[in-house]
């Protein structure tokens, strides 16, 4: 009531302060405010007594609805004992069962668990095996084996036993066949065709000269985007031409992809250069230009050798050859005291010295300056790792890969370089010295005779 008076009182003040502030819509007297307030507690109380009567009224039907609902419960209640005695007799009359069906099983018990380890462990050893992709429906029957090895209620048939018997010998046999049958291949390209394969045992697939790997994962057959060398993959070849019973060497992988994944890892040749980085382009340059020089300087000083050896044994035809000249300037001056003469001659193999002997010192300073080259990449490709590991911690190798690959190559190359390079510049070195001992032998030969015809003259 008192909710009421107030809402009443409320609406009495907005409607005078309603509309522009000048007339109200609505005058009300106090009396007439007063009437409305009375009127509406008047029906408030009424609304009050109908709902106590209503309550009233229903209070039996309430104690009946209460009376059905506890009577629901006992019922339930009953029900909930009959079931749990129900539980525990059928709970015994299992163990009852169970102990009966171990019993019974004896020994097959024992090779059911045979079975489900046998089947699981196949069926992981066949997902992986290259035989898969000739055998792909395996799997499936070996995974419900399994399964239903697992369930104590269910038991293997002899024909599950047999099929897996002759899963696991089929197997066997296989990995000691090789054969050729036809499957989709996917190249290097992305590409997926259909092409004729070769499986060695459970080791290698070959097919059109290349290795294959299997994608376990997939079910497909992979060319390998990197080949191993050629001594390997010409093994491949004759072997898929290869007739039934002949014998042909082929480079197997025991380990089934392992050695083979690791082997295609290997960089090559140019891929160990390219680690070498500038400097090692350098060297091998270098080692370049001391091959062309020490072959250009022993075949003159071959070519040479042999003139001049021929020259000594003609020595009154003066050829065009360091002992030719040599010889032409004794000719030249056959009255010249001994003295004279030998100064002459030694300054005609002063001449002739320098020409046998070039290029010498550009093969010792190649020698000397190729190793010291490989040791400064060794000190950039250090750089490099030092780098790496400031920058990224030694948690990654290969981050650090590059630079100690730079700084191996070098070193390598260098030694490559001038080890050849010595041993050239000494083989280069003892021709120019066996000619320039020739031209000596035969210089201090002719002074020796000028010297005894100046004698047999005087006396």
């Amino acid at each position: 009531m008192n909710n009421r008076l107030v809402s009443m009182l409320l609406a009495g003040v907005l409607g005078a302060m309603s509309g522009d502030g000048v007339v109200a819509q609505e005058n009300l007297s106090l009396d007439d405010l007063l009437k409305k307030v009375e009127a509406g507690r008047v029906q408030d109380a009424q609304e009050n007594a109908a709902r106590i009567a209503a309550f009233k009224s229903n209070k039996k039907r309430q104690a009946e609805l209460l009376k059905a609902a506890e009577s629901k419960r006992a019922r339930g209640e009953a029900r909930s004992e009959a079931l749990e005695a129900t539980f525990g007799e059928n709970d015994l009359k299992i163990v009852d069962l169970e102990n009966a069906l171990t019993e019974r099983l004896g020994s097959l018990k024992e090779l059911f668990g045979v079975l489900q380890q046998a089947s699981g462990d196949a069926r992981g050893q066949f997902e992986n095996s290259l035989t898969a992709t000739q055998f792909p429906n395996r799997g499936e029957f070996l995974t419900e084996l399994a399964q239903k090895m697992g369930q104590t209620s269910r038991l293997a048939s002899l024909e599950e036993i047999r099929r897996l018997w002759y899963e696991l010998q089929r197997e066997i046999t296989e990995s000691g066949k090789v054969v050729r049958f036809n499957t989709s291949v996917i190249t290097a390209t992305g590409e997926e065709i259909e092409q004729e394969v070769t499986r060695i045992g459970a080791f290698n697939v070959v097919s059109q000269g290349k290795y294959l790997r299997f994608e376990p994962a997939t079910g497909h057959l992979v060319e390998l985007a990197r080949q191993p060398q050629r001594r390997y993959l010409d093994k491949v070849a004759g072997h898929e031409v290869a007739v039934g019973g002949s014998t042909v060497p082929f480079a197997l992988d025991p380990s089934r992809g392992q050695i083979l994944s690791l082997l295609v890892q290997a960089p090559t040749l140019r891929e160990r250069i390219e680690q070498g980085g500038v400097v090692g382009y350098v060297i091998i340059g270098l080692g370049c230009l001391a091959l062309l020089v020490a072959a250009e300087r022993l075949l003159v000083l071959i070519i040479t050798g042999l003139r001049v050896r021929a020259q000594a044994r003609a020595i009154d035809q003066v050829g065009s050859n360091p002992l030719g000249r040599i010889l032409k300037v004794y000719h030249d001056n056959p009255n010249v005291d001994v003295e004279t003469l030998e100064l002459k001659l030694a300054e005609a193999i002063l001449k002739e010295t320098p020409r046998i002997n070039r290029m010498l010192m550009l093969l010792k300073i190649i020698a000397v300056v190729a190793p010291l080259l490989g040791l400064l990449g060794t000190v950039i490709g250090m750089i490099i790792t030092f780098q790496a590991i400031t920058l990224f911690g030694t948690g990654e190798p290969k981050l650090m890969a590059g630079g100690i690959s730079q700084a191996l190559v070098t070193t390598v190359l260098g030694l490559c370089v001038a080890i050849p390079t010595v041993l050239l510049h000494t083989l280069v070195a003892s021709r120019a010295r066996a000619v320039n001992q020739i031209l000596e032998e035969q210089a201090t030969g002719l002074i020796a005779e000028h010297s005894e015809r100046r004698h047999v003259a005087i006396g």
